[in-house]
């Protein structure tokens, strides 16, 4: 196989998977199927608990001399699981289990840990963080996949808040799938004896199970993996993601998908690093970007180190700031990648420019003021503007135009646009670093552009027209609410 290319321009800056960060708590999954579990409390919230133990399979035995109406019900509809004693536990009770919770008042809480203690069995004081050796997060279910959610007691409300927005992204199907799989992981392995093989069917099993579709019987998830097994050997593909503006929120569920399952991301350097931090932590990642007037990558190699990678097996993710059918130079690698019979995906983003009118509240073609939209860039191939813009088109009043990189070009943009006819008062609004934590917004006119030259040191939008006749305010305030300064120049 070939060996890692060096590039000519730039070597790609490769940066480590992230370390794991401190752990406020170690999530762990307790295997409690068959053993003892020990309820001290017979209130509705001991009763909670009882149910959630038995549901894991545990032999719940509670004590208590008061029993609630809801630890009546939940034991009653256990089938034994959950055996209720009317007394108050005491310490030999604790003799053998593997787990004990309680439920009650603080001397009998403490004195209730102290017995687990000694018993050596971990123990949950239901409301008495202080006092417990864990705790129960919030959970979301499809076993035999099981998702458990901590804050460490700092918010059980956020928890819950976090469980709900899991469950929408989750199929409830998911749970079929999961069984599925470990029916077939014999033949899987049998069938497909490399590395390689067994990741790829594994990768089509997850498209699948997270297609929402209910899962296959074994014998046609069989038929998959003997059509893996049959396909060429060591042939890897590219995915070409688009990471949008910046925003980590922003991506969507297929380029996180994508990120999940790289063995190698090829990444430009304006993709934020809250974005980067979302891919697979054994996935390698290697800087490739391209800025004006830097030393960057050529093209030509980025292509060269795409088809070196693919050809090895992996799975490439070439992710892209913003859109990546957006000035993202992506046709010509499609097309490198095709000629080469390399399998190529796209999974779009959100551009720059949406990001923009999103964080404004401004629609581009408000049926008021605007009948279209364009995007252009402001750098050609050569650092300036490129030579074939079509000034008298772009200068359009009623036309919203937004320009990409356009920072740097920016009093020759308005002067061209002026003398095509665009008055001079038309609204202009510059962003910086949009959607980010450094987001900066600038308002000014088509005549305040020509006067006044723009200091940025992120990406920049210039964004024109009569749609952002009423920004300011709107800017200013989301720049208020970030801690940063306004600019507004003259015009």
């Amino acid at each position: 196989m070939p060996t890692p290319l060096t590039i000519a321009a730039r070597t790609p800056i490769e940066r480590n998977a992230a370390r794991i960060e401190p752990l406020a708590c170690l999530p762990v999954f307790l295997d409690l199927a068959g053993k003892p579990a020990l309820v001290g409390g017979g209130g509705a919230g001991a009763a909670w608990k009882a149910e959630l133990l038995a549901a894991a399979g545990a032999r719940v035995s509670v004590f208590a001399a008061e029993i609630s109406s809801e630890m009546e019900e939940i034991a009653a509809a256990s089938d034994r699981r959950i055996v209720v004693h009317r007394r108050s536990a005491r310490p030999a009770d604790l003799d053998g289990a593997a787990i004990a919770v309680a439920d009650l008042d603080e001397a009998e809480a403490i004195a209730f840990r102290g017995w687990a203690r000694q018993q050596g069995v971990p123990v949950n004081i239901i409301d008495k963080p202080v006092l417990c050796d864990f705790t129960f997060g919030a959970i979301v279910n499809r076993s035999p996949v099981v998702i458990g959610i901590s804050t460490h007691g700092a918010a059980p409300i956020l928890g819950q808040a976090i469980r709900r927005r899991i469950e929408t992204l989750i199929p409830q199907t998911l749970a079929g799938w999961a069984r599925a799989a470990g029916n077939i992981r014999d033949a899987v392995r049998r069938r497909l004896p490399s590395r390689a093989g067994r990741r790829a069917f594994w990768e089509r099993f997850v498209d699948r199970a997270f297609s929402g579709e209910g899962a296959d019987g074994t014998d046609d998830l069989v038929g998959l993996v003997d059509r893996v097994a049959r396909s060429r050997p060591g042939e890897g593909r590219v995915t070409l993601v688009g990471a949008g503006p910046g925003d980590a929120e922003l991506l969507t569920i297929k380029a996180m998908r994508a990120l999940q399952r790289a063995d190698v991301i090829l990444y430009d350097d304006l993709v934020s690093d809250e974005v980067l931090g979302l891919a697979r932590r054994e996935a390698r990642r290697m800087m490739v970007g391209k800025r004006g007037r830097r030393e960057s990558c050529r093209q030509e190699d980025i292509n060269a180190l795409m088809l070196s990678l693919a050809r090895q097996g992996r799975e490439v993710v070439r992710l892209k700031s913003g859109d990546p059918m957006i000035f993202g130079r992506a046709g010509e690698e499609i097309a490198v990648l095709r000629e080469a019979g390399i399998a190529v995906e796209i999974v779009p983003g959100i551009t720059a420019a949406l990001g923009v009118a999103a964080r404004l509240g401004v629609s581009l073609t408000h049926r008021d003021k605007a009948h279209s939209v364009r995007f252009v860039t402001g750098h050609g191939r050569n650092g300036e503007l490129p030579a074939d813009l079509d000034w008298r088109g772009l200068a359009d009043p009623a036309t919203t135009l937004v320009v990409y990189m356009g920072g740097r070009t920016a009093p020759t943009i308005a002067a061209r646009l002026i003398a095509e006819g665009l008055p001079r008062s038309t609204p202009v609004v510059v962003t910086e670093n949009a959607t980010q934590q450094t987001e900066r917004f600038e308002t000014t006119t088509l005549e305040g552009l020509t006067v006044k030259p723009i200091r940025s040191k992120g990406p920049t939008i210039l964004a024109i027209g009569a749609v952002f006749a009423e920004v300011e305010e709107i800017a200013a305030t989301i720049d208020e609410s970030a801690s940063r300064t306004m600019s507004v120049t003259g015009g």
